[in-house]
């Protein structure tokens, strides 16, 4: 019996994946890459905007085409989408075996059996359960790179966000646990460690009673091996001068933080539901780059959200003129049901959305472009993750400035000798846009 898994979304999604996989592989079913040869198809899926269902959709149809030219006898609709819709995919969707939520990835086998014996299921609404150590995972990411949840769900009620709504509460994992789960990828040949939650820097408040990030770094870092550890999602909320203490002192810790503001204007803020005033965010960055030499920060923004008015727009421009962030997203605002942003009054015009949308990346441009450009000269450690196919002397990777995934890359120019996961020492030689190239340094 083989088993074919697609996953989109976010790096959350991706751990929810791999689990799946290594507990379809615990119970005998073969993995294989090639839908065609699939007799049970499963696709992890992601809700967040309504391109991201768009995506979700397109891709469980294309993979239901399996079942007249392929081996597909199961088509399993999983994660955000299926915790979302669960009951609507299953009377709409008649391609669809099976729909599993997000609480439910522990019950994938039993949405294979029962697919398998005729019946159509749903398993969601169960938002409690948090993956462990000794949960079986199988990495989809290189070998030398993984993702791991150190929580799931979220507090916050930010009102153009419906995660709060698919994944529940936020759960922190207790960290004895995540420390055995890091031991055990270092012992397998994992060299950089990406942490990730809903928000990172809310870790620990539920069980231990106050933001625990730092704490749990100063144990991680002790780990032989790991060599780079990255966090992702860090809202500014939780940012504590001793997280920043921890980023600056430690070595294996990347200097790059992942500051999540979505806008810089305060009444768009408080409409946003955001807790942060533009003013307590600038103290915060203030400290961050006079404590953590070269830090790389990067943030996301979202442009069009109910009620933005022009001014309002071009204060958010200024801001990220004024704070030269290393690496920017911009995302449309995206109208999701059952958001309090959603029925909320003066509804942005499309056409100004992408107008702003258009104006702000530009903006942004020009900023990496500029301090890509600053990076001229300077050296820089990189992890090495592929070779160019036509050029056999031009490898590419990342430094602790770029996290997979969302950020460029930097191409290593004469390097013929190095191999994925080689952390080498590079030297820029010209910046661009969004990736830079180098030279080895011997």
């Amino acid at each position: 019996m083989k088993a074919g898994f697609i996953s989109l979304g976010c790096a959350k999604n991706l751990v929810d994946t791999e689990v799946m996989l290594g507990i379809l592989q615990d119970n005998g079913i073969e993995l294989t890459p090639d839908p065609a040869e699939a007799e049970i198809i499963i696709v992890n899926t992601c809700a967040f905007i309504q391109s991201a269902k768009e995506e979700s959709i397109t891709t469980v149809l294309n993979m239901a085409e399996y079942k007249e030219t392929g081996c597909c006898r199961s088509l399993i609709i999983a994660g955000c989408l299926g915790e979302r819709y669960h009951q609507e995919l299953l009377d709409d969707m008649p391609e669809a075996d099976a729909i599993i939520g997000t609480g439910a990835w522990n019950r994938i086998m039993e949405a294979v059996r029962e697919t398998l014996a005729g019946n159509r299921i749903v398993l969601a609404g169960e938002n409690e359960i948090v993956y462990d150590a000794k949960t079986p995972r199988i990495l989809t990411t290189p070998a030398y790179t993984a993702y791991v949840k150190i929580a799931e769900g979220c507090d916050h009620r930010c009102a153009f966000c419906a995660i709060p709504l698919i994944r529940g509460r936020f759960r922190s994992r207790p960290m004895d646990d995540i420390k055995r789960e890091v031991t055990r990828l270092a012992a397998e040949g994992v060299r950089e460690i990406i942490l990730v939650a809903q928000d990172s820097t809310y870790y620990g408040k539920d069980i231990y009673g106050e933001p625990s990030l730092a704490r749990l770094l100063q144990e991680l870092v002790k780990i032989e091996k790991i060599e780079w550890l990255r966090v992702l999602y860090c809202y500014p909320k939780n940012f504590t001068d001793e997280l920043i203490t921890t980023i600056a002192q430690e070595p294996k810790i990347c200097k790059y933080v992942d500051l999540p503001l979505q806008h810089a204007h305060n009444s768009i803020l408080k409409s946003m539901r955001r807790p942060d005033t533009q003013e307590e965010v600038v103290t915060l960055l203030e400290k961050i780059r006079a404590r953590i030499p070269n830090v790389a920060v990067r943030s996301t923004f979202i442009v069009g959200f109910p009620g933005e008015t022009d001014a309002q727009y071009q204060t958010l421009r200024r801001f990220l003129i004024e704070q030269r962030f290393e690496k920017v997203g911009i995302f449309t605002y995206s109208q999701e049901e059952g958001t309090p942003a959603a029925s909320m009054p003066r509804q942005v015009p499309e056409d100004v959305v992408q107008e702003r949308y258009h104006d702000l990346m530009s903006v942004q441009c020009k900023i990496s472009e500029e301090l890509n450009q600053g990076l001229e000269g300077k050296e820089l450690d990189v992890l090495v993750e592929g070779r160019d196919e036509e050029q056999p002397n031009l490898a590419f990777g990342r430094s602790y400035r770029e996290a997979p995934g969302v950020d460029g890359q930097i191409f290593i120019e004469g390097d013929a000798a190095s191999r994925p996961g080689d952390i080498v020492r590079v030297r820029i030689v010209q910046g661009f846009t969004y990736d830079a190239v180098g030279e080895l340094v011997e």
